[in-house]
């Protein structure tokens, strides 16, 4: 069994003990992207600074949808390494591509709208927490929520298939975690984990052979950690549970 003291929280892999919530987890610590803001364009600079002083508000989703979809996103992407100032407000950027009705480059065929594809995605997960553990999804364990988003990853939900009949659930995982993704790394906080420099315009970047760092940049210091015990983070599925969907179902090639 799990041990409780974890509670889904990564692990150091020397102690097996949980990380400690840190201001600036990752790769690349003391590094700041925002220290290079003078160097971008106005339009940049007020894009960027907007995404850290002023979170958009929950527009979209009703209260427990809301409230439902950030227990999903932090299962989806966890920030437990991060201290409570400086998590990415997931939920609230998704909330905001849905509301101001922005497409993310394309939609496949037989999919509903983003909107809807979200509701009837948050309703289907609830009825497999139901079915799976009798209880709401919310209420459920780290390691309970990640069971129950395994069989979606899987494209074999227990319950819930009268939404699965209206959509892909396949198709649908893949719909939530790019949003998942493209909101957590649209963020100024994510480019510091990562050693992004940001934008290149209009400065440029100078050492572009050999992986040399630029003179703003900092040399990547390794960053340990392990999921915790009975996590299915530290294993590899493809996507629908089989070996024959190696990229996006239903994507036969690049088009």
């Amino acid at each position: 069994m799990p041990d409780p003291e974890h509670d889904g929280r990564p692990v150091n892999p020397q102690t097996g003990k949980p990380l400690p919530p840190l201001a600036q987890p990752g790769y690349y610590p003391r590094f700041s992207t925002l220290s290079q803001k003078e160097f971008w364009d106005e339009a940049t600079r007020n894009l960027v600074l907007t995404r850290i002083e002023k979170i958009p508000p929950i527009r979209f989703f009703s209260p427990e949808e809301a409230h439902l979809m950030t227990a999903v996103c932090d299962r989806i992407l966890p920030q437990d390494d991060r201290d409570e100032h400086h998590k990415i407000p997931i939920v609230n950027s998704i909330d905001e591509r849905l509301y101001e009705d922005r497409l993310d480059g394309y939609r496949f065929d037989g999919m509903p709208t983003d909107q809807e594809a979200h509701r009837l995605g948050l309703q289907g997960i609830a009825e497999v927490a139901q079915h799976m553990f009798r209880k709401p999804f919310v209420d459920l364990s780290p390691l309970d929520q990640e069971a129950v988003l395994r069989t979606l990853h899987d494209g074999q939900p227990p319950a819930g298939h009268n939404i699965w009949g209206r959509m892909s659930v396949s198709r649908y995982w893949l719909l939530l975690v790019q949003d998942v993704v493209g909101a957590y790394y649209a963020h100024p906080f994510a480019w510091d984990e990562i050693g992004f420099g940001g934008p290149a315009y209009p400065r440029g970047y100078m050492r572009l052979e050999g992986g040399e760092p630029e003179p703003w940049e900092v040399n990547e210091r390794r960053y340990a950690w392990a999921a915790p015990p009975g996590s299915p983070s530290a294993q590899f599925n493809p996507v629908g549970g089989s070996a024959e969907h190696k990229g996006s179902p239903g994507q036969g090639g690049t088009h």
